[in-house]
């Protein structure tokens, strides 16, 4: 009996923290564009989120290329359009759109308000 009842606990924790494969197979890029002057410094923090739109849902952050990770930064060698992406967990169905919001304790965090959805959740941005 004991076997039986560790077994079923067993199977309520294993439903508890499976998602759906197609959810966790999902990804979300986003192909990031800044303008940046010669001796500045950029990084991104792993407080990047997206969130959807109208639920206020976030997807977090899963890899950035081409740019650092807080607390290290990037110092620019000449001005211009810095070029780098960030890999976002896969946004939900019935997402329409969704913003790119950095959340950090500090002036200064990235934001992209109001990014549409399309069907490859493949996306270019210019952050100002």
């Amino acid at each position: 009996m004991e076997k039986i009842e560790t077994l079923e606990k067993t199977v309520k924790k294993e439903k508890k923290v499976t998602k759906p494969l197609e959810e966790t197979e999902r990804q979300t890029i986003v192909h990031c564009s800044h303008f940046l002057e010669a001796g500045d410094g950029i990084r991104i923090w792993k407080t990047t989120y997206l969130i959807e739109i109208p639920t206020g849902r976030k997807r977090k952050l899963l890899h950035a290329e081409n740019i650092s990770i807080y607390p290290t930064w990037t110092i620019m060698d000449k001005g211009g359009n810095y070029k780098f992406t960030l890999i976002f967990e896969g946004l939900s169905k019935d997402c329409g759109s969704f913003d790119l919001i950095e959340e950090i304790p500090q002036p200064g965090g990235f934001e992209c308000r109001g990014i549409k959805r399309n069907q490859t959740d493949v996306y270019r941005v210019t952050i100002k």
